[in-house]
């Protein structure tokens, strides 16, 4: 296991780290191609910070990649929160991924 993954899952374990330590854990786990703790941890960034609009991409993207059922939920979301918050960059990442589906 790696250092990185290691601190990572240290940082996170008691809830409190803030949003872009669990988006780090998230993309840690993609990378690993574990995807099922990958989405669990994107899962609970968006719990705790469903403004957070890069996991959205990067987590649709990656289940585009692995045909999971819930990759159009996710851009969705994603274009939605990117609008709401005038990210333009994000928004035209997100609906370009959309269009790929």
């Amino acid at each position: 296991m790696s250092k990185r993954l290691l601190y990572l899952e240290k940082v996170t374990s008691d809830g409190s780290a803030d949003s872009f330590a669990w988006y780090c854990l998230a993309l840690e786990y993609k990378g690993l191609a574990r995807i099922d703790d990958a989405l669990a941890t994107f899962t609970k960034l968006r719990e705790k910070d469903p403004d957070y609009v890069p996991m959205y991409l990067m987590c649709g993207t990656m289940l585009m990649d692995a045909q999971h059922a819930d990759a159009r939920a996710w851009l969705a979301s994603g274009e939605k929160v990117a609008s709401a918050k005038g990210d333009s960059k994000a928004l035209g990442e997100i609906r370009e991924a959309l269009a790929k589906l």
